[in-house]
């Protein structure tokens, strides 16, 4: 296959890059292959621009690498590295196009070795926090007014200085205390730990300033022991952390009931200015007065429309025995009325009464005649009845069968108890029952004999 030359129509020319552009390309593959890494080194060639960035060499015994470290970083490193330190870098691995150069920007700088110690500071501040020391309900409120302020630090600590300047300047009046403690070096946290003991034990401050000035991570460490901090956290007073810089951050600030930035932040945390407090009082006092003068104006005014109303006792007399009498006609008044209408009331029911009540005296008498009427008619109905009754009676007298069989008749029966009329109904030797007047008798029957005007047929 024949390769194509420039004059073939289908031949497209490589683009060209320029140097810039190269180094550009080179720079965002190395950014984006190597991230930000940590480099142990030791400072070469070290230059502070008047800009504030930083410009030196990080080199080791076979290699060296250009570093820059910008103002904005730089301001935050809390040290100025020196020719020779052996330093750690966090930094991002790139090219300054402008020269061509491979170069590492630094964002954070340590001395060597502080790895191991942060990585300790990490491990007892996750401890400390699992046990709850830093919580935010342990943390005491500073006194409003504190008359005395302890003060753990080195007689001889700038920090000191500091601290006491301050308050000269802020509260002159407020009583200082001084619980001298070594701030670094061999046994120097045993030493805080015990002066802020102390402090609580003695409980002659209102409130506790533990402070030191700025310097390295080895310099703090002592505020980064764990017996400080607990030593803070058993405090019985409240205790305000003033150790080293507005950077810095150690074990000591997160035990602390209030975290200082400087020392000097923390005097001023522990007391208001007096020129604040005699200019609110002074304040106080003006709303004070201001409230008193609108209360007697107040009361005065009360005072004088309760004098307008007030009358002499006689004339206050007459005017409760005219009201009395008022209330008395006007009692009177009440109770009559409701009688009068009462009684007019009660007057036309008994009219009414009258017009409707009978005549007792009328009825009575016709009462009474109806009654004798009554009688009459009753005792003629009853003899009518008693001579109907015993007509009756005397005709069932007649016709009772008794008096037949008292005459010499008898009732004959069979033995079913029929009465027999006919001797056809007699047989011979029938039992038949014969029934008198006095009683009745069983006979026997020998014989039938046919009545007479049965023979001549």
């Amino acid at each position: 296959m024949e390769r194509p030359t420039d004059a073939d129509p289908a031949y497209t020319a490589p683009a060209i890059l320029t140097v810039t552009a190269l180094n550009q390309q080179v720079a965002r593959m190395l950014e984006r292959s190597f991230p930000l890494v940590w480099i142990g080194g030791e400072i070469s060639n070290f230059t502070r621009a008047s800009s504030g960035h930083w410009y030196f060499t990080l080199k080791d015994d076979a290699a060296q690498v250009r570093a820059v470290m910008f103002r904005s970083r730089a301001q935050y490193a809390g040290f100025i590295p020196r020719e020779g330190d052996k330093v750690e870098v966090r930094a991002l691995v790139t090219l300054y196009g402008a020269r061509g150069d491979y170069q590492i920007n630094v964002e954070t700088i340590r001395r060597a070795g502080v790895g191991q110690l942060y990585e300790a500071f990490l491990r007892l501040k996750e401890k400390l926090s699992a046990q709850g020391l830093f919580d935010a309900d342990r943390k005491r409120p500073l006194p409003l007014f504190p008359r005395t302020i302890g003060i753990v630090t080195s007689p001889q600590a700038a920090a000191l200085r500091d601290v006491l300047t301050a308050l000269r300047r802020r509260a002159p009046h407020v009583r200082v205390i001084l619980y001298p403690a070594p701030v670094q070096g061999q046994f120097a946290a045993d030493k805080i730990a015990e002066a802020i003991m102390t402090a609580s034990r003695r409980a002659e401050a209102d409130v506790l300033l533990v402070c030191r000035g700025g310097g390295s991570i080895e310099d703090l460490w002592s505020f980064n022991e764990e017996c400080v901090a607990r030593a803070i956290d058993a405090c019985a007073i409240p205790v305000v952390s003033g150790v080293g810089h507005e950077t810095d951050v150690t074990i000591a600030d997160f035990a602390a009931d209030v975290r200082a930035a400087t020392p000097t932040a923390a005097a001023e945390l522990a007391a208001t200015p007096r020129a604040d407090w005699l200019a609110s009082l002074s304040s106080d006092a003006m709303d004070l007065r201001r409230a008193m003068r609108r209360t007697l104006s107040e009361a005065n005014q009360g005072l004088d429309n309760t004098s307008r109303r007030l009358l002499s006792p006689s004339a206050q007399i007459r005017h409760q025995r005219v009201k009395l009498l008022s209330m008395a006609a006007a009692l009177t008044h009440a109770v009559r009325t409701p009688a009068n209408r009462q009684n007019l009331a009660l007057a036309q029911l008994q009219q009414r009464l009258a017009r409707h009540r009978p005549d007792m005296r009328t009825l009575r008498a016709r009462l009474a005649a109806d009654g004798r009427h009554l009688n009459a008619i009753l005792c003629s109905q009853v003899k009518q009845r008693r001579d109907a009754l015993n007509a009756l009676a005397a005709q069932l007298e007649l016709l009772n069968p008794q008096r037949t069989l008292e005459r010499g008749y008898a009732i004959v029966s069979n033995a079913k108890g029929e009465v027999l009329r006919d001797p056809a109904q007699i047989k011979a030797r029938n039992k038949l029952t014969v029934r008198l007047a006095g009683g009745s008798a069983q006979i026997g029957v020998s014989s039938v004999q046919n009545p007479p005007d049965a023979a001549v047929e």
